[in-house]
């Protein structure tokens, strides 16, 4: 249960929502059963409030649960006031925000609040792909509601007071809260559920305001088409000395420096996020081979290699994207696929995946090769082989199937006579950009100063882009 100082259900809308823009649907509504001595019981809005609002001019639904009616617990009517609001959302075509404080199923209604969870997973579904779902946690969510939060686009959860869980840390084999705290923050900052994890509640409204505003309302509009006040032809000096650590290249791109970063701490050598380029908002995908700290030094290094957590969390998010009309920029600079037996279980189904959400998704697609380019693992990383519309390359950067050295050592391993610095600059001479320019490959060699405006120009020129897919109901990989 949340503790005393953190906001009630309505507070947080009014922090949430445009000043008085909120209107509340069904507040009469309450519960029905009457088991368990539950005709005894007030259960105001049965534990959670509904309605819509405004963020920033923006229409949205909101459900705010309330933690002082039975814990927020769903039950019958509580969830049948979600799925309402996510028909309405449906039908207008616009966005739900779900804010979540629920000590999960309520016990006393047994086999309907059973019934209510499956209403609520149903909507959802249905939902998907066709207008945003945002959760925000600011104290339990556990058991089916950790289900409800990982079946939304975006997850944001509160440092202090927010726990997720499908199980709780002390029913877990040989562990217990104190020796590890599974439902923390800091734990599920490392799994890939949770999005962005922000610092007090205010923070968390901050983010989710931020999101909305650069979001289409749904999978038929365009989200994001604000005016530039930045120059469309700044220079980027630092962006070679930062395309190690996207996080802080792709910021330096974007307009007024904004990058939103998502599950920053899962999966950290592979970067996903928005940015803005002349007022659109584009999705980001990088691989990272450093984390860079505020005074520029070196905190973290990473191999340059496609991990199955990387994978996975690139695939889902060109997936939302794709769904949203968002198009998306690669940063690419991978060598290969991890190498350890643990990854050898999985590697291959993942990649798998993140090939087919780039082959698949038909938005525009650019992709900047910033370092090497080697291999399976480059094909995978958007390639105009699996329908990058442009790719564009730094002068340094290296394409072809492995580093020359490691080449000219296995093609000639038999051959003792074998000039192998000569060999390898020859095959050195066919991984270069110029070579991959030449056949096609690549589309234009950029220098790095010049990469923001490079990357508007090709978004603008892509912006009418229209594919049409060939007629199946869904991919199986």
């Amino acid at each position: 249960m949340s503790n005393s100082n953190t906001m009630s259900a309505k507070d947080r809308i009014a922090s949430l929502v445009d000043e008085n823009s909120f209107v509340e649907l069904g507040a009469g509504i309450t519960k029905r059963s009457t088991d368990f001595n539950m005709q005894e019981k007030s259960v105001p809005a049965d534990g959670v409030i509904t309605g819509y609002g405004l963020i920033q001019n923006n229409p949205v639904y909101v459900y705010s649960q309330d933690a002082s009616a039975l814990n927020g617990t769903i039950g019958e009517m509580h969830a049948k006031k979600i799925a309402h609001i996510y028909e309405l959302a449906m039908k207008t075509g616009v966005p739900v925000i779900g804010l979540i404080d629920c000590a999960g199923m309520r016990l006393q209604e047994s086999t309907d609040a059973l019934a209510g969870f499956g209403q609520i997973y149903k909507m959802k579904a249905k939902a998907s792909g066709v207008i945003p779902q945002i959760s925000a946690i600011f104290g339990n969510c556990g058991g089916g509601v950790a289900v409800m939060a990982a079946m939304s686009d975006f997850t944001f959860m509160e440092q202090n007071n927010g726990k997720l869980f499908v199980n709780s840390p002390n029913t877990l084999e040989g562990n217990y809260t104190d020796k590890l705290d599974t439902a923390s923050a800091d734990f599920q900052k490392t799994a890939s559920v949770v999005d962005v994890i922000c610092d007090g509640e205010a923070e968390v409204f901050e983010n989710v305001r931020n999101l909305v505003s650069i979001l289409p309302e749904n999978n038929n509009e365009i989200g994001g088409m604000e005016e530039c006040l930045d120059d469309l032809n700044r220079l980027v000096p630092d962006f070679a000395a930062e395309v190690k650590d996207p996080a802080a290249a792709l910021e330096d791109l974007g307009d007024n420096n904004f990058f939103l970063e998502l599950k920053k701490d899962f999966a950290k050598e592979m970067v996903t996020g928005f940015i803005s380029l002349d007022g659109m908002t584009v999705g980001c995908v990088a691989n990272r081979t450093a984390v860079y700290g505020e005074d520029g030094s070196e905190q973290e290094s990473f191999e340059a290699r496609l991990t199955s957590d990387g994978c996975d969390k690139a695939a889902s998010f060109i997936k939302t994207c794709d769904a949203f009309n968002i198009p998306i920029l690669t940063l690419t600079n991978v060598e290969g696929f991890a190498t350890t037996v643990e990854e050898e279980k999985t590697i291959a189904s993942k990649a798998a995946a993140l090939t087919a959400a780039f082959a698949e998704a038909d938005v525009p697609k650019v992709n900047l090769i910033t370092g090497n380019a080697y291999g399976s693992a480059y094909i995978t990383m958007n390639s105009k082989h699996i329908g990058a519309d442009m790719v564009f390359a730094l002068p340094d950067a290296k394409i072809g199937m492995m580093d020359a050295q490691v080449a000219a050592k296995i093609m000639y391993a038999d051959d003792k006579d074998a000039d192998l610095a000569a060999k390898a600059a020859e095959f050195a001479s066919q991984s270069g950009t110029e070579a991959a320019a030449a056949r096609g490959y690549i589309d234009s060699i950029i220098s790095p100063e010049a990469a923001r405006k490079q990357l508007i120009f090709a978004f603008e020129l892509l912006f009418t882009k229209s594919e049409y897919p060939i007629g199946k109901k869904h991919g199986t990989i």
